[in-house]
């Protein structure tokens, strides 16, 4: 069978592994180098260089070379327009929707720029195994949304690779710590990278790796603290100069020696995860600084809470305490941070494993999952996650949740709904994802009508509607009328452009918002089921048994019908309720006097033993 080799797409740098005699291991280039920098260069006479070769380039020729496009999958130009200012490469103008890079006159999107860099970790291994790859698992941050996902599979088929199957980084991590550590046990994944920031909660027995909660943020890593650290240079080079710290103007001067400063500070960075202190130094700017280790980690402490905030709500959403943790593992270049892994021990109350190398060990695992791929006789699964819930719009704009975030993929749920509508003929599945109560308040994925149900009376037809979320996380959906048959289906395809903000706020505002939502759907409910008893009291109005009523019983049927209708125009479910409970009881004796009707006309001219 051909081989299949795992790819960990990184910000900063990425690699490929392969499984051989049941081991994983990194493929190296043809220098040795393992780590392949996550960096494309262009000339003007068209040749692209990645990797080490591209990155020598930054300082030089800055407006052409491309780093850190991960952060750019599947985002529009409002997703990023706060790092534009940092970054010494030019975005074109029609970068509504989808990021693209100019360069040398012709538009770049960041898939198309990633498949040069699976491009070049093809050919290494190729060369290192001496066979045509065609095949490959990679990895994202687990909590990268729908259209970033869709990217990074566009990169891989732009660079001729098959993407068999999209893993999340933190559930890879597990797998490559899983072959060396124990085969059961509660583990919290932590991986801190470039770009991203990921938690995972994961039980692992027996050979199963199932996922039991994840969070994150896709929008954080070892770039914002090189941009903290950029920012307070230019605060310095700007009070040098004389400008005020906001000027724009100093600012715009200082852009072409952003690379040059962007290197001094990660050199700085690194340094002082073993020293404490280092210098900044931008040589042909004549600037220098010293930071100790102290100033640095006041520097880090609002980015560190922002990577412990997710880990409290896996916790929270796994249903444990931090002791019920058995190990803690770290992922991720950006680990390597005294304070980080400080932090990281406080909150879980245990020491972090650093003894693998962050920087492979979620290739090592994409290298595990592509040799079970393959056909290997490794007795192990993988039950990864959704990370938001999946569901549909019923009545007055409520968000029906059919699969709740967390739920284990591949995952299929079904649910019965019907019509409100009498003689509806056409029902429209509109899918949502997101975690409120109201359709408003989510993300619109899909939309599709149910065609040519034949004419029934309101909540007659029973219309099944059923999604499945493949192990990729692609997402199905379908909708049959069991009486008559109608279907309908759609694969749920994401667009680019989901800003951050839609995905990493939706469960912080479902708890945010928890009360105000209820509240609102329990009004649309109350009310919803009021319009369906007025319809059925209407209908029972004109029925023959109502003029055997007295004018009494009639008066307080018009009575408690026009006080539901009044009430329901009120932002009150308690008080719709009741109306609708006294309408009901208004309405107790005719529904027994046309029950009995009924009855009697059924069993007209009928003999004892046809009725049995």
């Amino acid at each position: 069978m051909p081989k299949i080799v795992g790819i960990d797409l990184g910000t900063t740098n990425s690699l490929v592994a392969i499984v051989e005699e049941g081991a994983p291991r990194v493929i190296a280039d043809l220098d040795g180098s393992r780590l392949v920098p996550s960096v494309i260069y262009f000339d003007q006479a068209g040749e692209v260089l990645v990797g080490n070769r591209a990155k020598e380039k930054m300082i030089d020729k800055p407006e052409n070379t491309i780093f850190s496009i991960k952060r750019f999958m599947g985002k529009g130009i409002n997703d990023v327009r706060e790092d534009l200012p940092l970054l010494p490469f030019n975005v074109s103008a029609d970068s509504e929707h989808i990021i693209r890079l100019k360069i040398f006159g012709r538009d770049y999107t960041p898939p198309e720029l990633s498949a040069f860099i699976l491009r070049d970790l093809k050919r290494n291994a190729e060369a290192a195994l001496g066979e045509e790859i065609k095949n490959a698992v990679i990895t994202v941050p687990a909590y990268f949304n729908d259209a970033q996902r869709q990217a990074t599979k566009d990169a891989g088929r732009i660079a001729g690779l098959d993407v068999l199957r999209i893993v999340n980084e933190p559930t890879a991590a597990s797998l490559a710590y899983g072959l060396d550590k124990k085969n059961r046990g509660t583990i919290a994944v932590f991986d801190f990278g470039g770009g991203t920031f990921d938690i995972s909660i994961l039980k692992i027995t027996e050979g199963i790796f199932e996922v039991l909660s994840t969070s994150g943020d896709t929008h954080l890593g070892g770039d914002d603290i090189d941009e903290q650290l950029i920012r307070l240079v230019l605060a310095d080079l700007k009070e040098i100069g004389g400008q005020r710290p906001n000027s724009e103007a100093q600012e715009f001067a200082l852009r072409p020696q952003i690379p040059a400063i962007r290197k001094a500070v990660n050199k700085a960075k690194e340094a002082l995860s073993s020293t404490e202190t280092a210098d900044i130094v931008v040589e042909n700017l004549q600037y220098r600084r010293s930071m100790s280790r102290v100033e640095f980690n006041k520097l880090m402490e609002p980015i560190i809470e922002r990577t412990l905030r997710p880990c409290r709500q896996a916790l929270q959403d796994a249903g444990l305490k931090p002791p019920e943790i058995d190990e803690v593992v770290m992922v991720g270049g950006s680990t390597r941070i005294p304070l980080v892994r400080q932090r990281v021990q406080e909150l879980f109350g245990r020491v972090p494993h650093t003894e693998l190398n962050p920087d492979e060990v979620v290739a090592l695992g994409a290298a595990v999952q592509a040799d079970i791929l393959a056909g290997s006789k490794r007795d192990m699964l993988l039950l990864d996650v959704t990370p938001l819930s999946l569901g549909i719009e019923t009545m007055g704009g409520v968000m029906s949740k059919i699969i709740p975030r967390n739920s284990t993929i591949p995952a299929s749920a079904t649910e019965m709904f019907t019509s409100f509508v009498e003689g509806q003929t056409n029902v429209k599945i509109h899918v949502l994802q997101g975690e409120r109560e109201l359709v408003k308040d989510c993300r619109s994925l899909a939309q599709f009508d149910l065609k040519d149900i034949p004419p029934m009376p309101a909540g007659m037809p029973r219309i099944e509607v059923k999604f499945l979320i493949d192990a990729d996380g692609i997402l199905s959906v379908s909708a049959r009328e069991q009486r008559t048959g109608k279907y309908q289906s759609i694969a749920v395809k994401p667009t680019y452009g989901l800003t951050d903000e839609q995905v990493e706020q939706m469960i912080l505002e479902s708890f945010e918002y928890a009360e105000a939502d209820i509240e609102a759907r329990q009004v649309i409910e109350a009310r919803n089921e009021a319009e369906t008893v007025l319809n059925a009291t209407a209908k029972a109005l004109a029925d023959e048994q109502y003029a055997q009523l007295p004018v009494e019983e009639k008066a307080e049927i018009s009575a408690a019908a026009e006080h539901l209708r009044e009430v329901m125009r009120t932002q009150d479910h308690h008080a719709i309720r009741h109306g609708i409970d006294r309408l009901g009881q208004a309405t107790m004796h005719l529904a027994e006097l046309i029950m009995n009707a009924a009855i009697a006309k059924a069993l007209k001219d009928k003999r004892v033993r046809e009725i049995q």
